[in-house]
Protein backbone atom coordinates (compact mmCIF):
# COMPACT_ATOMS: atom_id res chain seq x y z
CA UNK A 1 0.00 0.00 0.00
CA UNK A 2 1.60 3.61 -1.06
CA UNK A 3 1.94 6.50 1.38
CA UNK A 4 -1.64 7.95 2.53
CA UNK A 5 -3.34 10.75 0.24
CA UNK A 6 -3.90 14.88 1.71
CA UNK A 7 -7.40 13.23 2.27
CA UNK A 8 -6.47 10.45 4.52
CA UNK A 9 -4.83 12.81 7.24
CA UNK A 10 -7.77 15.65 6.49
CA UNK A 11 -10.14 13.26 7.73
CA UNK A 12 -7.89 12.16 11.14
CA UNK A 13 -9.38 14.91 12.94
CA UNK A 14 -12.81 13.20 13.43
CA UNK A 15 -10.94 10.96 15.81
CA UNK A 16 -9.76 13.64 17.66
CA UNK A 17 -13.47 15.31 18.15
CA UNK A 18 -15.57 14.97 21.37
CA UNK A 19 -16.32 11.68 22.05
CA UNK A 20 -19.87 11.62 21.50
CA UNK A 21 -18.87 12.79 17.93
CA UNK A 22 -15.56 10.80 17.55
CA UNK A 23 -14.59 7.78 15.05
CA UNK A 24 -12.29 5.34 15.88
CA UNK A 25 -8.46 5.38 13.59
CA UNK A 26 -8.06 3.95 10.52
CA UNK A 27 -7.32 0.92 10.22
CA UNK A 28 -4.39 1.59 7.96
CA UNK A 29 -3.26 2.92 11.11
CA UNK A 30 -2.12 -0.12 12.86
CA UNK A 31 -1.58 -2.55 9.77
CA UNK A 32 0.80 -0.21 7.12
CA UNK A 33 4.27 -1.01 7.31
CA UNK A 34 4.43 2.88 5.78
CA UNK A 35 2.51 4.18 8.21
CA UNK A 36 4.27 2.72 10.95
CA UNK A 37 7.87 4.26 9.17
CA UNK A 38 5.93 7.81 9.52
CA UNK A 39 4.71 7.14 13.01
CA UNK A 40 8.35 6.26 13.89
CA UNK A 41 9.23 10.00 12.82
CA UNK A 42 5.40 11.36 14.25
CA UNK A 43 6.07 10.23 17.36
CA UNK A 44 8.80 8.07 18.67
CA UNK A 45 11.42 9.73 17.61
CA UNK A 46 10.62 13.01 19.44
CA UNK A 47 8.78 11.67 22.66
CA UNK A 48 9.71 10.95 25.73
CA UNK A 49 9.81 7.06 25.89
CA UNK A 50 10.11 4.92 28.96
CA UNK A 51 12.08 2.02 28.88
CA UNK A 52 12.61 1.07 33.08
CA UNK A 53 12.84 1.74 36.32
CA UNK A 54 15.94 3.55 37.88
CA UNK A 55 16.00 1.00 40.86
CA UNK A 56 17.10 -1.54 37.53
CA UNK A 57 20.29 0.02 37.74
CA UNK A 58 20.76 1.16 41.29
CA UNK A 59 24.51 1.69 42.07
CA UNK A 60 27.75 2.44 39.77
CA UNK A 61 27.98 0.25 36.98
CA UNK A 62 24.49 -1.31 36.54
CA UNK A 63 23.33 -1.65 33.39
CA UNK A 64 19.73 -3.35 31.94
CA UNK A 65 19.63 -3.20 27.29
CA UNK A 66 16.64 -2.92 25.72
CA UNK A 67 14.99 -2.37 22.59
CA UNK A 68 13.03 0.19 20.52
CA UNK A 69 11.37 0.69 17.00
CA UNK A 70 14.34 -1.13 16.29
CA UNK A 71 17.27 0.94 18.27
CA UNK A 72 19.34 -1.56 20.85
CA UNK A 73 19.95 1.18 23.77
CA UNK A 74 22.08 0.85 26.74
CA UNK A 75 20.72 2.39 30.17
CA UNK A 76 23.65 2.90 32.84
CA UNK A 77 24.51 4.23 35.91
CA UNK A 78 27.62 5.65 35.47
CA UNK A 79 30.52 6.68 38.53
CA UNK A 80 28.90 9.80 39.03
CA UNK A 81 25.90 8.31 39.65
CA UNK A 82 24.31 9.96 36.53
CA UNK A 83 21.76 7.67 34.97
CA UNK A 84 23.15 7.55 31.06
CA UNK A 85 21.11 6.14 27.77
CA UNK A 86 23.05 5.45 24.65
CA UNK A 87 23.03 3.06 21.72
CA UNK A 88 24.17 -0.21 22.09
CA UNK A 89 25.61 -0.30 18.55
CA UNK A 90 29.43 -0.07 18.77
CA UNK A 91 30.50 2.29 16.32
CA UNK A 92 32.90 0.09 14.57
CA UNK A 93 30.82 -2.76 12.75
CA UNK A 94 27.77 -2.41 14.43
CA UNK A 95 28.33 -5.41 16.77
CA UNK A 96 26.22 -4.66 20.06
CA UNK A 97 28.75 -3.53 22.98
CA UNK A 98 26.49 -5.00 25.54
CA UNK A 99 23.11 -7.42 26.00
CA UNK A 100 21.04 -8.34 28.94
CA UNK A 101 21.51 -6.87 31.89
CA UNK A 102 24.54 -6.60 35.14
CA UNK A 103 27.16 -4.96 36.43
CA UNK A 104 30.23 -3.70 34.33
CA UNK A 105 33.11 -1.32 34.79
CA UNK A 106 32.74 -0.59 31.12
CA UNK A 107 31.69 -1.97 28.09
CA UNK A 108 33.66 -4.25 26.09
CA UNK A 109 32.39 -5.03 22.56
CA UNK A 110 33.34 -9.13 22.09
CA UNK A 111 34.09 -8.80 18.08
CA UNK A 112 37.18 -6.84 18.33
CA UNK A 113 37.33 -5.30 22.07
CA UNK A 114 36.66 -1.71 21.20
CA UNK A 115 35.97 -0.79 24.88
CA UNK A 116 33.28 2.42 25.85
CA UNK A 117 32.92 4.39 29.43
CA UNK A 118 29.77 3.93 30.96
CA UNK A 119 29.14 7.43 29.43
CA UNK A 120 29.38 6.04 25.95
CA UNK A 121 32.77 7.50 25.33
CA UNK A 122 35.36 4.98 23.30
CA UNK A 123 38.65 4.31 25.75
CA UNK A 124 40.30 1.59 23.87
CA UNK A 125 40.65 0.83 20.70
CA UNK A 126 43.43 -1.78 19.82
CA UNK A 127 45.78 -1.78 16.66
CA UNK A 128 44.15 1.43 15.68
CA UNK A 129 47.50 3.11 15.67
CA UNK A 130 47.69 3.22 11.79
CA UNK A 131 44.44 4.10 10.57
CA UNK A 132 44.93 7.42 9.24
CA UNK A 133 42.92 10.30 10.99
CA UNK A 134 41.46 7.90 13.37
CA UNK A 135 40.29 9.95 16.97
CA UNK A 136 38.72 7.58 19.19
CA UNK A 137 36.37 11.28 19.96
CA UNK A 138 34.53 10.24 17.07
CA UNK A 139 33.90 6.98 17.82
CA UNK A 140 31.48 7.57 20.93
CA UNK A 141 27.92 5.70 21.31
CA UNK A 142 25.53 8.11 20.57
CA UNK A 143 24.04 9.19 23.66
CA UNK A 144 20.10 10.13 24.21
CA UNK A 145 18.15 12.52 26.55
CA UNK A 146 17.15 10.97 29.90
CA UNK A 147 14.65 11.94 32.25
CA UNK A 148 13.12 10.69 35.16
CA UNK A 149 9.90 10.82 36.49
CA UNK A 150 8.34 8.86 39.58
CA UNK A 151 11.14 6.57 39.66
CA UNK A 152 10.88 5.93 35.72
CA UNK A 153 13.27 6.01 33.59
CA UNK A 154 12.66 7.92 29.64
CA UNK A 155 14.48 8.67 27.00
CA UNK A 156 14.11 10.84 23.64
CA UNK A 157 16.24 10.45 20.44
CA UNK A 158 15.91 14.21 19.73
CA UNK A 159 18.48 16.27 21.56
CA UNK A 160 16.07 19.23 21.51
CA UNK A 161 13.08 17.62 22.92
CA UNK A 162 11.81 19.80 25.68
CA UNK A 163 11.98 18.38 29.39
CA UNK A 164 9.19 15.85 30.13
CA UNK A 165 8.30 16.95 33.75
CA UNK A 166 6.46 20.25 32.74
CA UNK A 167 3.87 18.58 30.91
CA UNK A 168 3.40 16.06 33.58
CA UNK A 169 1.92 18.47 36.18
CA UNK A 170 -1.31 17.24 35.67
CA UNK A 171 -0.99 13.99 36.37
CA UNK A 172 1.89 13.94 39.28
CA UNK A 173 -1.62 15.55 41.06
CA UNK A 174 -3.49 12.55 40.90
CA UNK A 175 -0.66 10.02 41.45
CA UNK A 176 1.24 12.20 44.02
CA UNK A 177 0.28 9.89 47.00
CA UNK A 178 1.06 6.43 45.68
CA UNK A 179 4.99 7.51 45.80
CA UNK A 180 5.95 5.96 42.94
CA UNK A 181 9.35 7.51 43.21
CA UNK A 182 10.25 5.32 46.08
CA UNK A 183 7.81 2.18 45.37
CA UNK A 184 9.43 -1.31 44.92
CA UNK A 185 8.79 -4.61 43.11
CA UNK A 186 10.78 -7.29 41.86
CA UNK A 187 12.94 -6.97 38.64
CA UNK A 188 10.38 -8.14 35.85
CA UNK A 189 11.31 -10.96 33.17
CA UNK A 190 12.38 -10.15 29.95
CA UNK A 191 9.54 -8.41 27.38
CA UNK A 192 7.36 -10.48 25.42
CA UNK A 193 6.59 -10.08 22.14
CA UNK A 194 2.76 -9.77 20.77
CA UNK A 195 1.66 -10.05 17.38
CA UNK A 196 -0.25 -6.97 16.88
CA UNK A 197 0.49 -2.98 16.70
CA UNK A 198 1.10 -1.16 19.84
CA UNK A 199 -1.70 0.67 19.27
CA UNK A 200 -4.01 -1.99 20.39
CA UNK A 201 -2.55 -3.22 23.75
CA UNK A 202 -2.68 0.42 24.40
CA UNK A 203 -5.98 0.96 23.94
CA UNK A 204 -7.08 -2.22 25.40
CA UNK A 205 -5.02 -1.25 28.69
CA UNK A 206 -6.60 1.61 29.25
CA UNK A 207 -10.53 1.28 27.95
CA UNK A 208 -12.66 0.39 30.85
CA UNK A 209 -15.33 -0.11 28.85
CA UNK A 210 -14.75 -3.55 28.05
CA UNK A 211 -13.94 -4.36 31.66
CA UNK A 212 -17.64 -5.82 32.53
CA UNK A 213 -18.20 -7.35 29.36
CA UNK A 214 -15.34 -9.48 28.56
CA UNK A 215 -14.07 -9.60 32.42
CA UNK A 216 -17.63 -10.44 33.75
CA UNK A 217 -17.06 -12.48 37.04
CA UNK A 218 -16.14 -12.00 40.19
CA UNK A 219 -12.83 -11.34 39.34
CA UNK A 220 -13.50 -7.69 37.90
CA UNK A 221 -17.26 -7.46 38.63
CA UNK A 222 -16.07 -4.87 41.82
CA UNK A 223 -15.07 -2.33 38.92
CA UNK A 224 -17.80 -1.55 37.45
CA UNK A 225 -17.49 0.61 33.85
CA UNK A 226 -20.36 2.33 34.93
CA UNK A 227 -18.46 4.35 37.16
CA UNK A 228 -15.79 5.43 35.45
CA UNK A 229 -15.24 9.26 35.23
CA UNK A 230 -12.79 11.08 33.30
CA UNK A 231 -11.15 14.88 33.87
CA UNK A 232 -12.75 17.64 31.55
CA UNK A 233 -8.76 20.00 32.55
CA UNK A 234 -6.19 18.56 31.22
CA UNK A 235 -4.21 20.51 29.49
CA UNK A 236 -3.93 20.73 25.89
CA UNK A 237 0.15 20.23 25.66
CA UNK A 238 -0.50 17.32 28.37
CA UNK A 239 2.12 14.16 27.87
CA UNK A 240 -0.60 12.06 29.58
CA UNK A 241 -4.06 11.46 30.68
CA UNK A 242 -5.95 8.78 33.04
CA UNK A 243 -9.02 7.62 33.52
CA UNK A 244 -10.59 6.67 37.39
CA UNK A 245 -13.33 3.74 38.24
CA UNK A 246 -15.03 3.65 41.12
CA UNK A 247 -15.17 0.20 42.80
CA UNK A 248 -17.96 -1.07 45.04
CA UNK A 249 -15.91 -1.67 48.07
CA UNK A 250 -12.66 0.11 49.49
CA UNK A 251 -9.53 -1.43 48.84
CA UNK A 252 -10.27 -3.38 46.04
CA UNK A 253 -7.62 -5.77 44.13
CA UNK A 254 -7.58 -8.07 41.63
CA UNK A 255 -7.60 -11.37 43.61
CA UNK A 256 -9.98 -14.10 45.11
CA UNK A 257 -10.32 -12.09 47.91
CA UNK A 258 -11.39 -8.98 45.98
CA UNK A 259 -9.44 -7.09 48.75
CA UNK A 260 -5.85 -5.74 49.07
CA UNK A 261 -3.48 -8.51 50.74
CA UNK A 262 -0.12 -5.85 50.37
CA UNK A 263 0.46 -2.94 52.45
CA UNK A 264 -2.04 0.05 51.71
CA UNK A 265 -0.13 3.04 50.28
CA UNK A 266 0.03 4.60 53.60
CA UNK A 267 -1.08 8.57 52.10
CA UNK A 268 -4.03 7.28 50.63
CA UNK A 269 -7.27 9.44 51.12
CA UNK A 270 -10.58 7.58 51.50
CA UNK A 271 -11.58 8.55 48.55
CA UNK A 272 -8.83 6.99 47.13
CA UNK A 273 -9.07 3.98 48.45
CA UNK A 274 -12.81 3.25 47.01
CA UNK A 275 -11.42 3.64 43.50
CA UNK A 276 -8.81 2.77 40.93
CA UNK A 277 -6.61 5.14 38.70
CA UNK A 278 -5.68 4.52 35.15
CA UNK A 279 -2.63 6.27 34.01
CA UNK A 280 -1.00 6.29 30.56
CA UNK A 281 1.66 8.55 29.21
CA UNK A 282 1.50 7.15 25.67
CA UNK A 283 3.15 5.70 23.42
CA UNK A 284 5.22 3.68 25.83
CA UNK A 285 3.82 3.55 29.58
CA UNK A 286 0.77 2.26 31.09
CA UNK A 287 0.04 1.36 34.75
CA UNK A 288 -2.77 0.19 36.08
CA UNK A 289 -3.41 1.56 40.36
CA UNK A 290 -5.67 0.22 42.98
CA UNK A 291 -4.47 0.98 47.01
CA UNK A 292 -1.65 -1.47 47.64
CA UNK A 293 -0.52 -2.62 43.83
CA UNK A 294 0.70 -0.66 40.86
CA UNK A 295 0.94 -2.74 37.69
CA UNK A 296 3.26 -1.13 34.85
CA UNK A 297 3.46 -2.16 31.75
CA UNK A 298 5.90 -0.45 29.07
CA UNK A 299 5.22 -1.22 25.19
CA UNK A 300 7.87 -1.17 22.92
CA UNK A 301 6.83 -0.91 19.15
CA UNK A 302 9.37 -2.94 16.55
CA UNK A 303 6.99 -3.15 13.49
CA UNK A 304 3.97 -2.20 12.13
CA UNK A 305 1.93 -5.16 13.55
CA UNK A 306 4.31 -6.33 16.53
CA UNK A 307 5.33 -4.77 20.01
CA UNK A 308 7.15 -5.97 22.86
CA UNK A 309 5.74 -5.27 26.08
CA UNK A 310 7.91 -5.43 29.78
CA UNK A 311 5.24 -5.73 32.65
CA UNK A 312 6.50 -5.86 36.68
CA UNK A 313 4.31 -4.59 39.58
CA UNK A 314 5.48 -2.00 42.65
CA UNK A 315 3.91 -1.86 45.94
CA UNK A 316 4.79 0.62 48.98
CA UNK A 317 8.54 0.34 50.95
CA UNK A 318 8.42 -2.12 52.75
CA UNK A 319 5.93 -4.36 51.58
CA UNK A 320 8.97 -7.02 50.01
CA UNK A 321 10.41 -7.23 53.35
CA UNK A 322 6.88 -9.58 54.07
CA UNK A 323 7.62 -13.31 54.62
CA UNK A 324 4.66 -13.68 53.09
CA UNK A 325 5.19 -11.48 50.18
CA UNK A 326 6.18 -14.11 47.02
CA UNK A 327 3.39 -16.35 48.38
CA UNK A 328 0.89 -13.20 48.02
CA UNK A 329 2.06 -11.97 44.58
CA UNK A 330 1.59 -15.44 43.27
CA UNK A 331 -1.79 -15.34 44.41
CA UNK A 332 -2.38 -11.91 42.89
CA UNK A 333 -0.81 -12.53 39.64
CA UNK A 334 -2.78 -16.02 39.19
CA UNK A 335 -5.85 -13.74 39.58
CA UNK A 336 -4.88 -11.34 37.33
CA UNK A 337 -3.24 -13.89 34.59
CA UNK A 338 -6.84 -14.52 34.01
CA UNK A 339 -7.84 -11.44 33.09
CA UNK A 340 -4.65 -11.10 30.81
CA UNK A 341 -5.37 -14.04 28.87
CA UNK A 342 -8.79 -12.54 28.04
CA UNK A 343 -7.23 -8.89 27.26
CA UNK A 344 -4.70 -10.87 24.66
CA UNK A 345 -6.79 -12.47 23.04
CA UNK A 346 -9.37 -10.06 22.17
CA UNK A 347 -6.08 -7.94 20.99
CA UNK A 348 -4.67 -11.01 18.84
CA UNK A 349 -8.08 -11.06 17.24
CA UNK A 350 -8.58 -7.03 16.83
CA UNK A 351 -5.67 -7.12 14.54
CA UNK A 352 -6.68 -10.01 12.54
CA UNK A 353 -9.96 -7.73 11.87
CA UNK A 354 -8.12 -4.77 11.14
CA UNK A 355 -6.73 -6.27 8.60
CA UNK A 356 -9.94 -7.09 6.96
CA UNK A 357 -11.64 -4.83 3.93
CA UNK A 358 -14.31 -4.72 6.33
CA UNK A 359 -12.63 -2.99 8.86
CA UNK A 360 -14.37 0.53 9.27
CA UNK A 361 -14.11 3.50 11.77
CA UNK A 362 -16.03 3.06 14.67
CA UNK A 363 -18.17 4.90 17.36
CA UNK A 364 -17.34 5.45 20.88
CA UNK A 365 -19.16 4.95 24.07
CA UNK A 366 -18.76 7.41 26.49
CA UNK A 367 -16.85 5.08 28.27
CA UNK A 368 -13.90 5.19 25.96
CA UNK A 369 -13.47 8.75 26.74
CA UNK A 370 -9.52 7.59 27.57
CA UNK A 371 -9.00 6.74 23.72
CA UNK A 372 -10.51 10.12 22.70
CA UNK A 373 -7.76 11.36 24.98
CA UNK A 374 -5.17 8.93 23.13
CA UNK A 375 -6.00 10.08 19.97
CA UNK A 376 -5.91 13.58 20.64
CA UNK A 377 -2.20 13.17 21.68
CA UNK A 378 -1.69 10.72 18.02
CA UNK A 379 -3.81 13.25 15.52
CA UNK A 380 -2.04 15.92 17.15
CA UNK A 381 1.52 14.73 16.12
CA UNK A 382 0.28 12.51 12.91
CA UNK A 383 -0.57 16.17 11.43
CA UNK A 384 2.22 18.18 12.68
CA UNK A 385 4.59 15.30 11.42
CA UNK A 386 2.56 15.50 8.33
CA UNK A 387 2.54 18.85 7.52
CA UNK A 388 6.43 18.85 7.99
CA UNK A 389 6.49 16.38 5.88
CA UNK A 390 4.66 17.95 2.87
CA UNK A 391 6.84 21.16 3.31
CA UNK A 392 9.81 19.20 2.58
CA UNK A 393 8.16 17.55 -0.72
CA UNK A 394 7.28 20.90 -1.54
CA UNK A 395 10.70 22.37 -1.08
CA UNK A 396 12.43 19.40 -3.26
CA UNK A 397 13.15 20.86 -7.11
CA UNK A 398 10.94 18.87 -9.49
CA UNK A 399 14.39 18.30 -11.24
CA UNK A 400 15.46 16.46 -7.67
CA UNK A 401 12.27 14.52 -7.15
CA UNK A 402 12.10 13.14 -10.88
Amino acid sequence: MGFPDQAFFDALNTSALAVEQANTLPPLCYTDAAFYEFEKEAVFNHEWLCVGRASWVAKPGDFFSTEIIGEPLLIARNAKNEIKAMSAVCQHRAMLVAEGAGNARAFLCPYHHWTYSLDGELIGAPAMEKTEGFDKKDFCLPTLQVELWQGFIFVNFDPLAPPLAPRLAAIDKVVANYRMDIAEGPRPEPGTRYDWNWKVMFENNNDGYHANKLHMGPLHDFVPSALASFPDDLPDDTAGYYRFNGTTHPDAAFNVTQKTVFPIFPALTEEERNRMLFVNLPPTLSLVINADMILFMILRADSAETHIMDQGVLMAPGAMKDKMYYKRLEMTLNSVSEIVAQDLHVDKQVQVGLRSRYAVRGRYSWQEQAQQSFNHWLVQRYLAAHGQRTATLRSIPITAVA
